[in-house]
């Protein structure tokens, strides 16, 4: 039997590894400053987020009118979890803010 290179295994990581590496060279860049600018981008993710889905739950209310009640619950649950998510973002990005800060003073 052949046996398969431990390169293949690798392949897969490359993905997570391109995008680990913008806030990990920012972080390691700007210090605590760069802490504080992802902070900012993942509650602007966050923002965008929820926003997004608003207007999509708003759009399919305007173009389609009043719903029957499984589709409205439907639409309701997709709202919710998208405000879900984007309040995750919100928080996480809050906490980075305020890790940032904190290096900062502590500092």
């Amino acid at each position: 039997m052949r046996r398969q290179s431990e390169t293949l295994l690798l392949v897969p990581l490359l993905p997570v590894f391109l995008l680990g590496m913008f806030p990990m060279l920012l972080i390691g860049l700007l210090g605590f400053f760069g802490l504080i600018i992802f902070g900012i981008l993942l509650v602007c993710v966050g923002l965008t987020l929820a926003l997004e889905a608003h207007g999509e739950f708003n759009e399919e209310i305007i173009v389609h009118g009043y719903a029957r009640g499984s589709e409205r619950a439907t639409q309701l649950s997709n709202l919710h979890a998208a405000i879900r998510s984007a309040a995750v973002l919100d928080v996480a990005g809050v906490a980075l803010i305020v890790a940032g800060i904190l290096g900062f003073l502590w500092r």
